[in-house]
This record gives structure tokens, C-alpha cells and sequence, in this order.
């Protein structure tokens, strides 16, 4: 059996808890992460608010093989999440001198002390290439800091990414057929206690008045999720159904 590493996002904002912005970046992260043999297993959305930050970052870094954070790293003042990511790890902020000089170059005599913040890190930690903006992403042991902004996010992770050990990527299988969910659950139920390492989940759905279920089958093990899924074929063509060719 190949190794399952797991993962946890942590995404900081009152701008995402209020609704203003709409995240963008867990869907890539989730996405990348499987491509890479990493599960993301958990997701946690917190303020900017040290008191909420630091427990979350200090149990998630225990509880995961990463841990990856987005927002909360730019120029203002309530841009903690470097300050949090220290205080979690028990060490003191510095300015990084070659974060510094990698800001220096790039807003050359536009520089001032609200972008100097973004050269702040906790003391031993490493830096993330961002080649959007310049200002980079920090890692600490297994806590990756990633910015906010999804264009800066994914390159910052993309830089990092050829360094992350993952395991067999997550396969996956949907099947969307024309029934309700309640007609196929006791049968899915049975083939889930047949295959327990085979991930399966229903997901119902309506169309234009109709309605369907979206049946998703995932597994690292090819063999065992093509079984699965022609047993699940076998079991909806029994129950009279088929699948929903608009979908």
C-alpha cells in the first residue's frame, strides 16, 4: 500500500467570512494537491484574529502532513498572518533580507514601510518564488504561506509544488444517471461495504424539472474503482435506470 499524505487549507479573511470576496483558491489547491498524490482532508475558513489563528494553525500543522494558508500576507495593518504563523511556531518575526531585496528591486524607489511588511517572517523560515509580484510566500517546516490573490496563489504554489512528496494520485469515476438518489442509495450502501477502499458518494441534482443523482466513485487503486464502477453499472441497469446523457 503506497503512503497517504494528507493536507489541510487554512484560508484567513474577514473578507471571505463576509462574503465579499469569493475564494478561488481552494478548488485549484484541492485539484493540484490530488494530481500530486496529497489529499486535502480539511478546510478551515478563520477572521484576521490572532486568538482564532494560532490554535488552528498549531493543531492543523500537527494533524497533517501540510498545511497550506492563504491571505492575510500583504502590506496593511491587518495583515497578521505572518505574526500568527510565528507565534504558532514560538518564534520571533524578522525582516528578511532577501525578501527585502527582492521588494527593493521590484518597486525600486517606490518602495516604503507598508510593502517593507511583506519582507516580515518568522525567524528560520524559507521563502516562496513569486514571479507575479515579487513579494514571496514563506515556508516553515510543513506550513506553506501563500497569498490571497488566486493569480499570485497559484504561482507562488507552483513554485513549491516539484518539492512536495505525495503518494498515488486520487482516481475518480462519476456516473450521472436518471433517478432519484433515495431508489439507488440502499444498493450503493451494500456495494460501499464491498469495496471500503473505494470512496463513493451521491450527490442529487434537478435539470430542466428532472431529476438525477451524480454517483462519484474514487480510489487510488485503478482495478478496484473500474470493478467498482462496472458493479455500480450492473446496479443501476437492474434498478431500471441509465445514465443521464445531458448531464
Amino acid at each position: 500500500m503506497s503512503r497517504i499524505y494528507t493536507a489541510a487549507v487554512l484560508v484567513i479573511g474577514n473578507e471571505i467570512l463576509s462574503g465579499r470576496t469569493q475564494d478561488a483558491n481552494i478548488g485549484y489547491l484541492g485539484r493540484r494537491l490530488n494530481e500530486l498524490g496529497i489529499r486535502l482532508l480539511e478546510v478551515r475558513i478563520l477572521p484576521d484574529l490572532q486568538s482564532a489563528l494560532v490554535p488552528a494553525l498549531r493543531r492543523l500543522k500537527e494533524d497533517y502532513d501540510y498545511l497550506f494558508t492563504t491571505g492575510g500576507i500583504g502590506p496593511t495593518h491587518d495583515d497578521i498572518t505572518v505574526d500568527c504563523v510565528a507565534a504558532a511556531f514560538e518564534r520571533p518575526v524578522i525582516e528578511h533580507p532577501e525578501a527585502r531585496r527582492l521588494l527593493e528591486d521590484y518597486y525600486g524607489d517606490r518602495i516604503n514601510d507598508a510593502r517593507l511588511r511583506m519582507a516580515r517572517t518568522p525567524e528560520g523560515a524559507g521563502l516562496i518564488e513569486n514571479p507575479v509580484s515579487r513579494a514571496p510566500g514563506i515556508k516553515i517546516e510543513n506550513v506553506f504561506v501563500l497569498a490571497g490573490v488566486p493569480r499570485i496563489m497559484q504561482a507562488q504554489f507552483e513554485a513549491l509544488a516539484p518539492d512536495l512528496v505525495g503518494g498515488l494520485p486520487m482516481q475518480s469515476v462519476s456516473l450521472p444517471v436518471a433517478m432519484p438518489e433515495s431508489e439507488v442509495a440502499p444498493g450503493l450502501g451494500a456495494l460501499q461495504e464491498r469495496y471500503p477502499d473505494v470512496e463513493m458518494g451521491s450527490y442529487p441534482y434537478m435539470r430542466d424539472g428532472r431529476v438525477g443523482t451524480s454517483l462519484v466513485l474514487r480510489a487510488t487503486d485503478e482495478a478496484r474503482l473500474k470493478a467498482a464502477t462496472d458493479e455500480l453499472r450492473d446496479l443501476i441497469a437492474a434498478l431500471g435506470g441509465g445514465l443521464d446523457e445531458d448531464m
